[in-house]
């Protein structure tokens, strides 16, 4: 195997390790199969077009070319011309494909679903990869510049799994990238011929050196690359091992505290919003737990995850707090007192096998857990996570909690709550944007207490606020995300409950976000089925005397409570608005409280069995039915242009050709026409495979072209013309006119064409040779640039400056 063949074998081995980090995010693998017979094709065709040779440019741009037609091959078949070439059906495929894939990346959780469009990304990143690795190593004989994009498809693959992609997957994209640096070195050190230095082997006494291929120890130069390459790799390996890290997944833990006993350690978590998503927009809704409790009401048994409290203006996050082991009963909640109504309830909860995560789903709030293996226990959110390890994969726990049945007036009476605490949970940033907290101002005006405040803001949202429950919207981050949702009135229950807490902070109100599941759906056997998409997220409201409290601004999702319903239709500030409906019904309903069956633009009715039409919001957006033209001429350029790519020097050496001609045929001019059918005639057998000799005279060089391309005597007879025209211009005082230059130039190029292989013809016709003038101007004028920027007045000042500031001794000497 030649050393360039081998290098773009290790070029497509490289490419397909570092892609295998992309495995864990979807399942089935099939895909990985299709890149890499696409791959190997495309390389393939780099390889045969390299053995032509053609220019290098015109390598990728058949590369490219290939690559086009085998995924319109496999993507698009029944909308491209034949199958195979890519029409204005084809673009437009391709373009929703894209869509649909960007958008599924958003929607699912990891393990993704390879849909059509999730695969034409994963497809065509890796075909993209490598053919820029090809380029790179192969076809410009640079191989450590091709790490870079080996890099990024890594990353791509970590940061989807937010860190998840593992050590195993780096090390064998590391392996991959050191084999490509290996194979490199190799086919370098095979051009010097002999290696000196290396080490005596068999039949090799006088330690001469030994060439690649003779039997024997491996040279020195390749025997230190080994270890500098494994060295590499594994500091790569052992130094990140060392470092703190980041965890991912839904509510991931990042520190823990020490082992059982320890009785300290911190937890940290990451931001649960696109994990939520994920969940709630998944294809097949799968059971996350069941439970069977003793409550006679379960539309008010939330399980709750954990706490948001750590609202930084661009998003909700939990604190870092202290954890300790967890106490045989847990102390009473805060804020809460004796003379609020409560029961205590028992539930038995079992988790699905498939579900692993650190935090435990408990109802609020919890007094006991009964539950075996490593938990702590955090005390300000009341909330346990596993530690060194521990998850909720396939556990059953019991849990003892308080149903807490506070009246509007108890919450109406609540008297102030501790400062500290409402320092600490009514604080906001002041990137935090106008618009939160004058629409919190205006939605609460003339509401006397802070609970009044709080049921307004839950109405507001959920009911006569024009608000559309869409789990399609994007989560957003930023300072602005809270001020867009409040504007679009689109999104999910993380919009609902983030924006709700915001403004309630700005009204001095103490807030936090939850997380975690609505009750669920009752089954015939008695128990309660919990799914994916009963994930939510509901803000809780503070107050001194009843402690956090629930409230539920999400239309159409989980339930409002008794305590958070009041008729404020007598209230400044409500004329004219009709009352709002109950919000649930009286009796326990069996059916899901999540609603699944209500599309985005419904809600559930009043009684809960049925979904009513949302108002239409104000600011909401029509949706997209079909593909914009601006879209599909955009795609359609792009295509056209990755298409012209390869024909630049063709069309550039036509444009040459036929200017040439036409001076050529002017007789008025004859010295300019002679010369231009010279440079024409020269340029044709370069096309042949004849290279211009400028040291040669022009009668010596017509009588080279003829004797290389084996030309009849008629075209040998225009090229002694041409040629003798030529000396004429050139050297006599008074040049005879000549005529006729473009029809000898053609015949020349007949002759050859005669001559000449049915490769060479090709070559000649698709791939000129003498397109390298192209290539050639474009280097000279961009030199000259340079020379211009360098000799301006600007640039020498500056340059004479900083000489002067890096050498004052010398200037001043």
């Amino acid at each position: 195997m030649s050393g360039r063949a081998r290098l773009a074998l290790c070029a497509t081995l490289a490419t397909l390790c570092a892609a295998g980090a992309l495995l864990p995010l979807v399942d089935p693998v099939s895909w990985m199969f299709q890149a890499a017979a696409l791959l190997a094709l495309m390389t393939g065709a780099g390889a045969l077009t390299r053995r032509v040779p053609l220019a290098r440019p015109l390598t990728i741009g058949v590369q490219v070319l290939v690559a086009v037609v085998l995924l319109t091959f496999l993507f698009a078949p029944g909308e491209a011309i034949l199958g195979l070439v890519p029409g204005p059906d084809a673009v437009e495929e391709f373009g929703r494909l894209l869509r649909d894939g960007v958008a599924d990346v958003g929607r699912y959780a990891i393990p993704a679903p390879v849909t059509p469009g999730i695969r034409l990304l994963l497809v065509a990143g890796v075909l993209v990869i490598g053919l820029i690795v090809d380029a790179v190593a192969v076809t410009y004989r640079s191989a450590a510049p091709a790490g870079l994009p080996l890099l990024a498809l890594y990353s791509v693959a970590a940061g989807l799994s937010q860190g998840g992609a593992g050590w195993l997957w780096f090390l064998v994209a590391a392996a991959g990238y050191l084999l490509l640096l290996l194979a490199e070195g190799r086919d370098r050190l095979s051009q010097w011929g002999r290696v000196f230095g290396a080490t005596a082997g068999p039949g090799r006494p006088d330690g001469r050196g030994l060439r690649f291929g003779d039997a024997g120890p491996a040279p020195a130069p390749v025997r230190t690359g080994r270890r500098i390459g494994a060295l590499a790799l594994g500091i790569a390996l052992v130094v990140p091992a060392a470092l703190p890290s980041l965890g991912g997944g839904l509510l991931a833990r990042t520190g823990g505290g020490p082992g059982p006993g320890g009785g300290g350690g911190t937890i940290s978590a990451v931001n649960p919003v696109v994990s939520l998503q994920d969940s709630l927009n998944q294809p097949v809704d799968k059971e996350v737990l069941n439970y069977r409790t003793t409550a006679a009401d379960t539309r008010d048994l939330y399980l709750r995850i954990v706490a948001l409290d750590h609202f930084d203006g661009a998003s909700w996050k939990p604190s870092e707090r202290t954890v300790t082991d967890v106490p045989e009963r847990l102390p009473e909640p805060a804020g809460l007192s004796a003379t609020v109504d409560r029961a205590r309830i028992n539930t038995s909860i079992s988790t699905a096998g498939w579900y692993a995560q650190n935090w435990l789903p408990l109802p609020y709030p919890a007094s006991r857990v009964d539950i075996s293996g490593r938990w702590r226990y955090e005390p300000q959110g009341r909330t346990l996570v596993g530690d060194r390890g521990q998850n909720t994969r396939g556990l059953q726990y019991q849990v003892e909690s308080l149903q807490v049945r506070p009246t509007p007036r108890q919450l109406s009476a609540a008297p102030a709550p501790p400062e500290d605490l409402l320092r600490e949970y009514t604080e906001v940033p002041d990137s935090l944007p106008g618009i939160v907290r004058s629409t919190a101002r205006q939605v609460t005006r003339g509401a006397p207490t802070a609970y009044a405040k709080a049921v307004k803001l839950q109405d507001w949202f959920a009911l006569y606020g024009g608000f559309t429950y869409n789990t399609e919207v994007r989560a957003g981050n930023g300072a602005q995300a809270i001020a867009r949702f409040l504007t679009d009135k689109q999104g999910f229950c993380v919009h609902f409950s983030f924006s709700m807490a915001a403004m309630a902070r700005t009204l001095g109100i103490p807030a936090r976000v939850a997380v975690g599941f609505t009750p669920g759906t009752k089954q015939p056997d008695g128990t309660t089925s919990v799914s994916l998409r009963d994930a939510h997220a509901w803000p809780e409201l503070y107050f001194q005397g009843i402690g956090w409290t629930r409230f539920e601004p999400t239309p159409s999702r989980g339930s409002i409570p008794d305590y958070a319903y009041q008729d404020t239709s007598g209230q400044p500030g409500d004329a004219g608005r009709p009352a709002p409906a109950p919000s649930r019904a009286r009796t326990p309903s069996d059916g899901p409280t999540a609603a699944p069956s209500c599309g985005p633009g419904e809600r559930r009715s009043g009684s809960g069995t049925t979904c009513t039409a949302l108002p239409a919001a104000s600011g909401a957006r029509p949706s997209d039915d079909g593909t914009s033209p601006w879209d599909v001429a955009a795609l359609a350029l792009a295509a056209l242009l990755v298409l012209l790519l390869p024909a630049v020097p063709l069309l550039w050496r036509l444009r040459t050709r036929s200017r040439r001609m036409a001076q050529a045929g002017v007789d008025g001019d004859g010295a300019a026409a002679t010369l231009a059918a010279w440079r024409e005639l020269l340029d044709t057998a370069w096309d042949f495979g004849i290279l211009p000799d400028d040291a040669l005279t022009p009668r010596n060089a017509a009588a080279r072209i003829i004797r290389i391309g084996e030309l009849q005597p008629e075209a040998a007879a225009a090229a002694h013309r041409v040629a003798a025209a030529v000396e004429q211009v050139l050297y006599a005082p008074q040049p005879r006119p000549a005529t006729g230059m473009a029809l000898d130039v053609q015949r020349v190029r007949a002759g050859l064409a005669a001559a000449a292989t049915r490769g060479i013809r090709l070559r000649a016709g698709l791939a000129p040779r003498s397109a390298a003038r192209l290539r050639w101007a474009c280097s000279a004028r961009w030199t000259a640039l340079l020379l211009r920027c360098r000799a301006s007045r600007p640039v020498a000042s500056v340059r004479r400056a900083t000489t002067a500031l890096r050498r004052p001794g010398r200037q001043r000497a």
